[in-house]
């Protein structure tokens, strides 16, 4: 008789980076690393406080500098491992990489589908975390962990895993809240 395999899933808990000082001067940083500023670390160091309670096992950042930044202000005094992942990271936007945002708005909706010059498509996004996310089961079944984005890892997190079109997305303004929790489900 065959055994029935049991459905289980992955808790994620889905964190921006904090204020940087490009967010400050409205510049898009895009693939460049960025810097928190001061209001950006207090952020992270707010962030590691809200989630003290939370059971987070291990926490995945993208590596753009920004991001880490904030993973190591957040969580790295609590002993947890902190992953950097290149697959995390915000859309690159080629040319118009650390261009103001103000003319990023404007091109956004253009590139859905088709890359930035020199960069890539919000399409490729989805396809770099849904490569992310197929190697999270193998070690987190029924935990919960913390990952550091930006708007487009969000984007793809709500495309992939809430079924939301991406281009409905990419057209909508990003609107920042302490934190997200997703449910990955997996076969276990």
């Amino acid at each position: 008789m065959a055994r029935r395999r049991r459905a289980s899933h992955i808790e994620i808990v889905f964190e921006t980076h904090s204020t940087t000082t490009d967010n400050e001067r409205w510049v898009a940083s895009g693939w460049l690393d960025g810097q928190l500023s001061p209001l950006g670390q207090r952020q992270a160091k707010d962030l590691g406080e809200r989630r003290a309670e939370d059971e987070i096992v291990a926490v995945f950042c993208s590596d753009l500098g920004r991001a880490v930044e904030t993973a190591e202000i957040a969580f790295g005094g609590r002993g947890l491992p902190i992953f950097h992942d290149w697959r995390l990271r915000e859309c690159n936007y080629g040319m118009l990489n650390g261009t103001a945002v103000a003319r990023l708005e404007v091109e956004r909706t253009k590139h859905v589908l088709d890359p930035y010059s020199g960069g890539e498509s919000y399409v490729d996004v989805v396809a770099r975390v849904r490569s992310f996310l197929h190697d999270l089961p193998a070690r987190y079944a029924e935990r919960r962990v913390a990952v550091i984005g930006h708007s487009a890892t969000k984007w793809a997190f709500d495309h992939i895993l809430e079924g939301t079109p991406l281009d409905e997305l990419v057209e909508g303004s990003f609107r920042w809240q302490p934190g997200w929790l997703y449910t990955l489900a997996i076969d276990g």
